[in-house]
């Protein structure tokens, strides 16, 4: 960030504003493409495509969805882009039972080296093939990950006996599952129940934090505002995030201000604002597309979703007169941005005041915008538990 305060500074001075804001939304463009490539294979059958699908946020009938309830035919990877985070792609793999090679060929004919991580996928037991790839991942230095899928189908079979007990149930597959991979030679699985219809409940929140803390610092991200808000805890941690950032873009502003052409300062905090509020909106899944989606995959109304939020940027295009209509909404920070104009008149100190009082009104006005968005994105999670 330090680079591009230096770089902004000197399109400045050399007159040229519209190449500064460029560099920010460059910046921020960046943030959203570093590449993160999961791998997710197993049998056929196994409910990869709508694990893909779900990882994705999206619903097995929504354009661009792995396809689903069909026998799998490719032998080759099929590469699917998140639909806001083009850097995140999630791949099905053909299982490896339906190449026959052995493990090893099999990793080289994917192209192994390309995935960050592998996601083995098994709606019953784990078997051999399972084994001997994950073995052979192991070699390669790779993470992988055994994910146990259709767990709902397994708690509803399990709700009709008369001492149900979903815990017990739950840690029955659990240990079924542990006891398999120990006798075939995995030692300390990881083991995940999921279900990919329901995001929210057993193991997927313990996934994501486990892929968190594997994951290179850089990549971190690319997995955290690519994950849907299964949790009010991601939501939590996607706030976090931004607001680590938000002294930056105030220090950006303040030097921005202290380069002496009127107007400029305050053209560039608009311009700031709005891409900096296109990121919070779809870091949160708080832009149209994705509350459509969210809509479509929970059956929760889109009208229902808009209903129980508060800020006007939700499901809005946000554009610099956008941010400009929302100025005098915004009583204090209009008035800050007012006073540092007019202090910029005033020889030498006025310059040094002027800088101070931009990167205040910058600071506040991000943490707002913050502030609210993340209470949406809180209440429209909470509405899509309700249901319909």
């Amino acid at each position: 960030m330090e680079a591009l305060i230096s770089e902004v500074k000197n399109d400045l001075k050399n007159n040229d504003p519209a190449a500064a804001v460029a560099r920010v939304k460059e910046q921020s463009n960046q943030q959203r493409n570093t590449p993160l490539n999961i791998a997710i294979t197993g049998e056929s059958g196994s409910g990869k495509s709508t694990f893909v699908n779900a990882f994705r946020g999206i619903s097995d009938e929504d354009d661009g969805a792995a396809p689903t309830n069909i026998v799998e035919a490719s032998k080759e990877p099929i590469p699917y882009f998140h639909p806001d985070y083009p850097n995140v792609n999630v791949w099905d793999l053909p299982g490896i039972g339906t190449t026959k090679f052995p493990a090893n060929e099999y990793l080289k004919h994917i192209g192994f080296e390309k995935f960050d991580f592998f996601i083995i996928i098994s709606d019953t037991r784990f078997r051999e093939n399972d084994v001997k790839l994950a073995q052979e991942i192991q070699k390669m230095k790779k993470k992988f990950y055994f994910v146990r899928s259709k767990i709902d189908n397994d708690i509803r079979a399990a709700g009709r006996k008369k001492d149900f007990n979903e815990k017990t149930t739950l840690d029955i597959i659990r240990k079924s599952c542990d006891q398999d991979l120990l006798k075939q030679g995995i030692s300390s699985p990881r083991i995940f129940l999921v279900s990919s219809f329901e995001l929210h409940l057993y193991d997927f929140s313990r996934l994501y934090e486990t892929l968190g803390k594997d994951l290179p610092e850089h990549k971190r991200d690319a997995l955290l505002f690519a994950t849907s808000n299964i949790n009010l805890e991601i939501i939590k941690k996607k706030k976090e995030a931004f607001q680590s950032k938000i002294k930056y873009y105030a220090s950006l502003s303040a030097c921005v201000a202290a380069i002496p052409l009127p107007g400029v300062s305050t053209a560039f905090d608009v311009a700031l604002m709005a891409i900096t509020a296109r990121d919070y909106v779809h870091g949160f899944g708080l832009d149209k597309s994705s509350l459509q989606r969210l809509s479509a995959r929970t059956r929760v109304p889109y009208r229902d979703m808009l209903a129980v939020t508060m800020s006007p940027l939700v499901a809005g295009e946000i554009t610099e007169e956008v941010m400009l209509k929302m100025l005098p909404q915004l009583a204090g920070i209009t008035a800050l941005m007012a006073i540092e104009e007019a202090v910029r008149l005033i020889p030498i100190i006025g310059i040094i005041a002027s800088a101070g009082l931009s990167g205040i009104a910058i600071y506040n006005v991000l943490n707002y915008f913050l502030d609210t968005l993340a209470k949406d994105a809180q209440s429209v999670f909470e509405r899509s538990l309700t249901g319909p």
